[in-house]
């Protein structure tokens, strides 16, 4: 029996696919090209909203702190995916694990806050469009950002602390590819009651009440639309949602699924566990940048003009933002 005391000796067995050991190396491929193809979209996002001026506004900024999120959880399932998918480095000590397992959920509950954040700028825009710019201050959106990082890493370790105090007597393989916290109570042998109901209070404040209020949020949104006389005026509105509501949908949905395997699916195959998981981390990372370039034009006009080499900024005389 490892107890909390010897927990730097303690090490975890990270899995890749079950049933599929043999094509692990081919399996690498796409996961490599997720991790290009979501670092390199959040970073051209970052870029193209901190090069043009026309884009430092309140939406804009929140969407960088999406992108930011974004690549945080995108670079913490780095260090440990390729290891395990090429290298067949299938070991894990307990610290790193703890650390790994507080970035996943740490950049996990910053996105669904800023969604959050996203959809109450949506809610002042749309609803109080006079008064839009004075409360949504870069001063108050930074602060914002700061309640946010707080929030979502002040209460993480509490639940950092009640791990190191479990002792790991069962077989010490893990369920994927990186630390999880749902996987590593599962292999306690000690009693975990406390350290669940504090993972459900986390998921009741954070996964249960953010899309709560964003749902909120949209029913006045729709409300103070449907007051809108003109029809191209209320499709103007929501169209400014359309990218907003599609993050909340690709993050949302995967991530209950997975709450939702991890505690009532317990028959259910290995693979499904691990697909969704892959998923929830892997997928919204890679759709965010793609989403918002489709969809917001001034986004994609930004990306075009980076793409071409043309980071001047036009003489004031120009109109090259439609608004």
């Amino acid at each position: 029996m490892l107890s909390g005391n010897s927990s730097d000796s303690l090490a975890f067995l990270l899995v890749g696919i079950p049933g599929l050991a043999h094509l692990h190396r081919w399996v690498v491929i796409p996961f490599c090209l997720t991790y290009l193809v979501a670092m390199l979209g959040n970073c051209t996002i970052l870029l193209v909203v901190r090069t043009y001026q026309r884009l430092h506004e309140p939406m804009y900024y929140f969407l960088a702190m999406l992108a930011i999120t974004d690549l945080g959880l995108t670079l913490s399932t780095l260090p440990t995916v390729p290891h395990v998918f090429w290298f067949s480095a299938m070991e894990i000590s307990f610290p790193v694990c703890l650390i790994q397992m507080f970035c996943i959920h740490a950049f996990s509950f910053m996105e669904s806050s800023v969604l959050l954040a996203m959809a109450f700028d949506r809610y002042m825009a749309i609803c109080y469009p006079l008064r839009y710019s004075s409360i949504l201050t870069p001063s108050r959106i930074a602060k914002v950002g700061l309640a946010i990082i707080c929030r979502c890493t002040m209460t993480l370790f509490p639940l950092i602390c009640l791990l190191t105090q479990l002792s790991f007597c069962r077989s010490h393989v893990l369920s994927h590819s990186y630390c999880l916290h749902q996987d590593m109570i599962r292999l306690a042998c000690t009693n975990t009651t406390l350290n669940s109901l504090y993972g459900l209070t986390l998921v009741l404040l954070i996964v249960i009440l953010d899309p709560v209020l964003i749902t909120v949020s949209y029913i006045m949104i729709i409300k103070t639309v449907l007051g809108i006389a003109s029809r191209e005026a209320q499709a103007k509105a929501l169209n400014t949602c359309v990218s907003h509501f599609s993050a909340v949908l690709i993050f949302y949905v995967p991530m209950v699924g997975l709450s939702i395997i991890h505690r009532y699916g317990k028959n259910a195959a290995p693979i499904t566990h691990v697909l969704m998981a892959n998923i929830y981390l892997f997928v919204p990372p890679v759709l965010n940048p793609i989403i918002y370039s489709m969809q917001t034009k001034h986004i994609r006009q930004g990306v075009v003009r980076l793409l071409c080499q043309s980071l001047a900024w036009p003489s004031p005389g120009q109109q090259p933002w439609s608004h």
